[in-house]
């Protein structure tokens, strides 16, 4: 079995839930799915990922294997992965582009399926903001650093008569946000799907994902 279908008992995971409109450590978490490419092989999309759009392919740099979205065509581009889940769940990656002149990438972190929802940094706005399908539902501004490795945390969680969703990122090496950036409550009962990662490359320069995590987060904790 490969790793990108095992969870390493030795990884670390990450775990959150909401509290407010942040996001917080939650003990009682479980990890679902985890992968950081090392035992994929190179040159191909690893087992149990769904393509949606885009000629992904697992590339090494330095020792360390990650998951890249080629620099052209430009378009909007995702792949699909981890086990099918509606509410309680969040994703977290780390994503690294560049900018070329005045062109930006964007890029981000998906929960519930191809249609649902995703955390999206869009440096090109200088905003960090939720989508819901094509529609951005909610936005903060973000100063982006290109060509270093951003961290994302997103998740769904239902309380009471609402899921609330919520993200943050920060550039790896520096302290993690103490609750979310953004948030945005759903009214609708969302439908379940799968995590994701997106990548938009309008800068024409290769987008890199690595270290790809789904976890389960109780639900109705959140006010």
């Amino acid at each position: 079995m490969k790793m990108s279908n095992v969870i390493s008992a030795g990884a670390m995971v990450i775990a959150l839930t909401l509290a407010g409109n942040g996001l917080a450590m939650a003990e009682d978490a479980k990890p679902l799915y985890q992968t950081n490419f090392e035992q994929a092989e190179t040159g191909k999309v690893p087992e149990g990922f769904l393509v949606i759009e885009g000629a992904f392919e697992v590339k090494e740099e330095g020792g360390n294997k990650f998951l890249e979205l080629p620099g052209a065509p430009l378009d909007s581009f995702g792949v699909l992965f981890g086990p099918t889940e509606k509410s309680g769940v969040s994703v977290s990656a780390r994503i690294r582009s560049t900018n070329h002149g005045r062109r930006y990438p964007a890029f981000g972190v998906g929960l519930n399926g191809q249609s649902g929802y995703r955390l999206q940094v869009s440096p090109g706005k200088k905003a960090l903001e939720i989508y819901k399908g094509d529609l951005v539902v909610a936005s903060t501004p973000y100063d982006w650093k290109s060509g270093e490795w951003t961290m994302f945390q997103f998740q769904i969680v239902k309380a009471g008569t609402v899921w609330k969703l919520a993200g943050k990122v920060w550039v790896q090496g520096a302290a993690e946000p103490a609750q979310a950036m953004v948030s945005y409550d759903e009214k609708e009962e969302p439908s379940p799907g799968r995590a994701s990662v997106w990548g938009n490359p309008f800068a024409t320069t290769p987008i890199q994902f690595d270290d790809l995590a789904v976890n389960s987060v109780p639900e109705g904790k959140a006010q």
